[in-house]
């Protein structure tokens, strides 16, 4: 009777451990995501493995690129902008997913350093002028700023932009002060060491990135990444989506 309990003991164990989810997230939404992953994985007992990617962009290193070249993945968590890349490409299972925050554009400045008005378009664009060296992620964030933004505001010929593959290879840019301020989603400019947020850019040239979750096509594991995405989007990610300098989606 002891050995048949213990089987089962163990068998049930063994069916806890199995269970694996597979994640490629992007930069935007890795804040809240963190903070919740671990109370996920201590409810299912599954074991989540966590990938990253850039929701937009050129490169290998991006969300699509990735599933293009045979990366495993059950969830992807992306800006909005990317996310309707692959559903176009019918890489998404139909009607599966869902908004989880929104980032409005931040400026950062290196740990110490003078905090530059930002308070409207004008002094933005004075700001950035008079800092010179500007990093940007090369995702849809940067994308806008260097495509849109910076074009229209008359300063692209007047500044040095550098463009990074990832947001956190721009911060760290930042932190290493190799760089004089950073522009991109506010989650991943806030508590990120070595760099002070400034604040959101103005409303007028703004940028709002919806961050969604779906679920690939052809995954394994639906039933468990249905579970991961209704989890991310429940009241219990309010704290840490507010906590990472996000907006709750209403």
């Amino acid at each position: 009777m002891k050995y048949v309990f213990a089987c089962v003991i163990s068998l049930l164990f063994s069916n806890a451990v199995m269970a694996q989810l597979e994640v490629i997230i992007s930069g935007g939404f890795q804040g809240p995501y963190n903070q919740m992953l671990p109370a996920f994985e201590k409810m299912t007992g599954a074991k989540v493995i966590t990938k990253s990617g850039a929701s937009q962009g050129t490169g290998p290193k991006t969300i699509k690129a990735q599933l293009d070249a045979g990366t495993k993945a059950d969830v992807v968590i992306l800006s909005r902008e990317g996310l309707a890349e692959l559903i176009a490409q019918n890489k998404i299972i139909p009607n599966s997913d869902i908004d989880l925050a929104q980032a409005p554009l931040g400026l950062a400045v290196p740990a110490g350093s003078p905090k530059p008005n930002i308070s409207t378009t004008k002094a933005f664009s004075s700001a950035l002028v008079k800092a010179k060296k500007v990093v940007v992620p090369g995702s849809t964030s940067g994308i806008y700023l260097t495509k849109e933004l910076f074009p229209k505001l008359g300063i692209s010929d007047q500044i040095s932009v550098q463009v990074t593959e990832r947001g956190s290879q721009a911060t760290t840019i930042l932190a290493a002060k190799e760089a004089n301020v950073a522009v991109q989603p506010s989650s991943e400019l806030v508590n990120v060491p070595g760099i002070d947020y400034v604040g959101a850019l103005p409303s007028d040239i703004q940028l709002i990135q919806t961050f969604a979750a779906a679920i690939v096509i052809n995954s394994p594991n639906q039933k468990l990444a249905q579970q991961l995405i209704e989890f991310l989007s429940s009241p219990n990610a309010v704290g840490p989506i507010q906590n990472s300098g996000m907006n709750v989606v209403r």
